[in-house]
């Protein structure tokens, strides 16, 4: 029987595993995050607003009015066109900062494991180096030579989340090298690119799943943390955290403009951090 894929469990088992990664929490956040990307994907195309476009005519309007369903800023900007786009470029620059940090991560976690001696000291040793320096600390140094960018601030959050897919996938591609089920593969004849696609990766979506849906929550909340401190995305950029800050000196005249962003970011890293929940 052919092991690490769940068409080849024996039957029943495969539709328990199914079922067992759909956790309630991994259900709510679903429920969560569909709506949420619907609106960010699907909503600039039927709003058709332009996000940048200023109307000094209508400043700091308030929700519900028949033009403006959402208010509008301090520039009579359209909060609805800019919520759209907001969530979609935080989500997009999280998603692939998350997975730009995933791949090497994996593969080179997986080669240390695998290969041990020289190259897993010499990862190990590298991937101790960029924890000794903190995370934040180095997206700053990357964004000095370019600030407001969003080449240094992606590049920045990608070198230092890769090590924890480093660590995780290290750590269990050492223990399944090691279980039953690779030696009888191996005496079975399969070869190593075998076991890698068919027991190790398999092995290693559940916690790489989980870790992916932590690393992107994670970038959200940087990339909107940077922009409040000035040193990320900048105005008139719709981006979450930098539209806090604008409408930050109007919080008594627009409270419910500065709770929009700052409730979608909560909503989308509340449903990532659900769907990475782990059945206890």
């Amino acid at each position: 029987m052919k092991t690490g894929s769940l068409a080849h469990l024996p039957a029943g088992l495969a539709e328990q595993q199914a079922s067992g990664f759909w956790t309630t929490a991994r259900m709510a956040g679903v429920a969560i995050i569909v709506p949420l990307l619907a609106f960010a994907f699907i909503g600039p195309m039927l709003i058709d607003i332009d996000p940048l476009a200023q109307d000094y005519e209508a400043v700091l309007i308030s929700p519900g009015d028949a033009a403006h369903i959402l208010g509008t800023d301090h520039f009579g900007r359209s909060m609805l066109a800019r919520l759209a786009f907001g969530a979609q470029l935080s989500f997009v620059m999280a998603f692939v900062t998350a997975l730009t940090a995933a791949v090497p991560g994996i593969l080179l976690g997986i080669l240390a494991a695998a290969r041990g001696g020289l190259i897993e000291r010499g990862l190990v040793a590298l991937s101790d180096i960029v924890l000794a320096l903190p995370g934040l600390l180095l997206v700053l140094l990357l964004l000095a030579f370019a600030p407001g960018q969003f080449g240094p601030l992606y590049l920045g959050l990608a070198l230092y989340l890769w090590v924890e897919f480093f660590r995780v996938a290290r750590i269990e591609t050492a223990r399944v090298m090691t279980s039953p089920s690779v030696e009888a593969t191996r005496l079975l004849g399969f070869g190593r690119f075998y076991i890698v696609t068919r027991i190790i990766f398999p092995a290693l979506a559940g916690p790489m799943i989980t870790l992916f849906a932590f690393a992107t929550g994670s970038a959200i909340i940087a990339v909107s943390t940077l922009s409040a401190i000035h040193v990320g995305l900048r105005p008139p950029t719709p981006e979450l955290g930098a539209m806090i800050v604008e409408l930050m000196p109007y919080y008594s005249e627009a409270p419910l403009q500065i709770m929009m962003p700052a409730a979608a970011i909560f909503l989308l890293v509340l449903a990532l951090q659900l769907l990475a929940g782990r059945k206890s």
